[in-house]
């Protein structure tokens, strides 16, 4: 099967907030193309072409990653921190998806260079809306560089 491009990257280690993100992605058509990874580690495999994901391609690396900050093994802000060190993934839009408002994280990922700093919100109806929101925007709206 040929290395097909990825749209989503969602990171998150919450089972219910995964099961929400996913479903209002796959309401609105936005799921075609996502991979779903658990923890930290798992995002730094797949983001740069390593481990159970070696045979990928980091050319066809995401378009958007939906990053939450609690993660198990390695946390959200190593990630982004890599991920945005890294010249040929620095350009990923990032959006940070978590439950943390605290202005010492905000500061943070924004000094590494995060897109986008979301607290989720506690509410069904506003979570799934904010993720689809974010999936038109960032799919659809937003216009990268070329790489």
């Amino acid at each position: 099967m040929p290395d097909q491009p990825v749209e989503i990257l969602l990171v998150e280690d919450n089972p219910n907030d995964l099961e929400l993100a996913l479903h209002a992605l796959k309401r609105n058509h936005l799921a075609n193309h996502l991979v779903v990874a658990r923890d930290g580690v798992e995002a730094l495999d797949f983001i740069f072409c390593t481990g159970a994901f070696a045979q990928r391609q980091i050319e066809n690396g995401p378009r958007v990653i939906l990053l939450d900050l609690k993660l198990p093994r390695v946390d959200g802000i190593q990630v982004l921190r890599r991920l945005k060190a890294d010249p040929r993934t620095h350009n990923i839009p990032v959006v940070v998806l978590t439950t943390s408002s605290e202005d010492r994280d905000i500061k943070e990922c924004y000094d590494l260079g995060v897109n986008s700093y979301i607290v989720k919100p506690v509410d069904f109806t506003q979570f799934t809306e904010a993720v689809r929101q974010l999936g038109f925007y960032w799919l659809l709206l937003n216009h990268p560089p070329q790489t």
